[in-house]
This record gives C-alpha cells, sequence and structure tokens, in this order.
C-alpha cells in the first residue's frame, strides 16, 4: 500500500474529521474510499470514441454526392 500526503486548509481538515467520526472511521479511510470509487467510476465509464467509430463504420459510405440539395434539404414533410 501506497501512502499519500495532502494539504489542506485548516477548516476543511476540521471538516473532515468531523465527518469521518461521525462515520466512526478516519479521514485517511475516507479519502481511501473516494479515490477508489472515483477510480472505478472513470474505469467503468464508457469510452464514446469507441460507439463514435463503430457507427460510422456501421454508415457504410457516405459521398458529398449523396448530399441533399438546398430545396430538399428545406422541403417539409407531411404531418
Amino acid at each position: 500500500m501506497k501512502n499519500l500526503t495532502l494539504s489542506l486548509d485548516d477548516e476543511t481538515y476540521r471538516q473532515a474529521r468531523i465527518a469521518a467520526a461521525e462515520r466512526g472511521t478516519s479521514v485517511s479511510a475516507l479519502v481511501r474510499d473516494y479515490l477508489q470509487t472515483f477510480t472505478r467510476a472513470s474505469s467503468a465509464a464508457p469510452d464514446h470514441r469507441v460507439a463514435l467509430f463503430a457507427a460510422l463504420d456501421q454508415a457504410g459510405t457516405f459521398r458529398a454526392a449523396d448530399r441533399l440539395n438546398r430545396n430538399e434539404a428545406h422541403a417539409r414533410r407531411p404531418a
């Protein structure tokens, strides 16, 4: 296990000690739990780039000539 040194202002440290005491734990344990939760959440977060490139792969080919002209783009669809 690694040690970590933090610098906090007095009021933040005081509030952290109160929160830890209310939970029956230590400030060190609170920080450890927070960092573990934080790192789990960020590693479980989906990589949106993967989804984007997968969608692009499924989209097939695209040619500029396939685009709509101005009138087609602004035509209203029947409701």
